[in-house]
């Protein structure tokens, strides 16, 4: 059992990059959950047991982190020493925070009409704005090296998926309601 508990991307065997293969990193959480999982040492002593119980835990918190687009640039912008959240984190710029502000507005609209239709395109132009920032952070960290101008682009991408998310809610709720009819 090793001392210390490793990093996420070497407790995997991944190169710290954004762009990452999801399955091998799956492949590979669940090969070191079968190595360090609790139960292989019921009967080993204290100090292993709480060794595995820890390194396991690590790896849960290890996969969220780098199976997450933004939880992983964010994760590789601290390391590169740039700040992603709280008061020192870059400003979004005034337009993004407007379109945002023009998005929430349109999806309130459309979830008080209960407009299934505006609710999809919604999801979809987001998706497609998503893809386009996450193509944005993979060419900023893996090949331009500059973690400050990623960390302004996870921030973004934190914002729409946040938005992505309450789509999704809102889809889900309408969808509950369509079949309760």
């Amino acid at each position: 059992m090793p001392a210390s508990i490793p990093e996420y991307f070497d407790l995997f065997g991944l190169q710290p990059r954004f762009g990452i293969d999801l399955q091998r990193l799956a492949q590979s959480y669940r090969e070191v959950l079968s190595r360090v999982h609790p139960d292989r040492f019921a009967t080993a002593g204290a100090a292993e047991r709480r060794a595995a119980m820890q390194i396991s835990s690590h790896a849960n918190e290890a996969y969220e982190v780098l199976r997450s687009d933004s939880a992983r640039a964010a994760y590789l912008c601290g390391r590169a020493g740039a700040v992603v959240d709280g008061p020192a984190a870059p400003p979004l710029a005034p337009q993004f925070l407007e379109q945002q502000m023009e998005l929430r507005e349109a999806l309130e609209q459309a979830q008080e009409r209960g407009d299934a239709a505006a609710l999809a395109a919604m999801a979809g132009s987001l998706a497609a704005e998503r893809a386009a920032v996450v193509q944005r952070i993979a060419l900023l960290l893996d090949e331009q090296n500059d973690a400050h101008a990623a960390a302004a682009a996870t921030r973004a991408l934190q914002f729409l998926d946040k938005l992505g998310a309450e789509i999704a809610r809102h889809q889900r709720a309408g969808q509950g309601a369509a079949a309760g009819r």
